[in-house]
């Protein structure tokens, strides 16, 4: 049964109406258009749909919209801010981390988070911190790159 929900996303406030059990995932891209968190597998196996929920990351598809209420969110759309890229997103641009880019979302949404708890990761530490997120076109060299790059321009900017 829909009820009203207020959600924290990307800073800003919304009223949503909506079955509290819905994954998030459909209500950020269904309802509030936000789409560019991604449906990948369904299954919290694949993490094209990664957001963080109080900045720490989860799986959108499993976690169901009245879970996240008052709490908050940030999908890929909320880590650019005053029109310029996060530093995550400028490097994945800058080392062309990405083909089909369907992962990329969740990918940045999930280094972003692990970057919060380790601003010097090594090479290792990125490969598993990111293991959940499933890239197919094979671009996890380039990924872990642009994610040391950005770990270390997120430390010279601090």
């Amino acid at each position: 049964m829909a009820k009203s929900l207020q959600l924290e996303i990307n800073g800003k406030a919304h009223q949503v109406n909506a079955d509290p059990g819905v994954p998030l995932l459909y209500v950020l891209r269904e309802n509030l258009n936000l789409t560019g968190t991604k449906y990948g597998c369904g299954e919290g196996q694949c993490g094209a749909c990664t957001v963080m929920v109080d900045g720490v990351a989860r799986r959108s598809c499993l976690t169901p919209v009245g879970s996240v209420a008052g709490k908050k969110i940030t999908t890929i759309e909320g880590l650019a801010s005053n029109g310029k890229l996060h530093p995550l997103q400028q490097a994945f641009w800058d080392a062309d981390a990405f083909q089909c880019s369907y992962c990329t979302s969740g990918m940045i949404v999930a280094a972003a988070a692990f970057l919060k708890t380790n601003a010097n990761p090594s090479e290792a530490q990125i490969a598993h911190a990111l293991n959940g997120n499933v890239c197919r076109c094979g671009t996890h060299p380039r990924i872990i790159a642009a994610v040391q790059k950005a770990a270390k321009a997120m430390r010279e900017k601090s």
